[in-house]
Parts: C-alpha cells; structure tokens; sequence
C-alpha cells in the first residue's frame, strides 16, 4: 500500500508536544515548546480540535496559518 501526500497531509496529530514539533514550535536545543503550544492552541491560534483533554490537528491545517488562511 503506498501512502500519499495527501494521507500525510490528513494523518491525525495527537497532543500538544506532537503539534508543538509539527508546528516548528522548537527552541534553540530543538525541543518542542510545549507550553507556548499550549497557550496558542488554548487561545486559538492554532487550527485544532479538542477531544477529552487531548488536542489534535493534522498537517495541512497546521499549514493552513503558514499560508495565511483563518485558524
């Protein structure tokens, strides 16, 4: 089975670490800021959806805000 673009595209992100690194949200070291991932998300300015206690998003909206669409 080959995977394409697109599935990347739409494959889930689960957590706000996962979105952190997804998002480029990385300091010097290259660690995820979690806590500035938090605050974004927490104040919607980055496209996700909460489930439970569980953010989630995928790539292509995560790409959206880079391309200057509305989160």
């Amino acid at each position: 089975m080959s995977t394409t673009i697109k599935d990347n595209l739409d494959t889930p992100i689960w957590g706000a670490r996962a979105i952190a690194i997804a998002a480029g949200l990385l300091d010097k070291r290259g660690k995820p800021r979690v806590r500035a991932a938090y605050h974004l998300l927490e104040k919607g300015l980055l496209p996700a959806s909460k489930i439970g206690k569980t953010y989630t998003s995928t790539p292509r909206r995560l790409r959206s805000i880079a391309n200057g669409e509305a989160a």
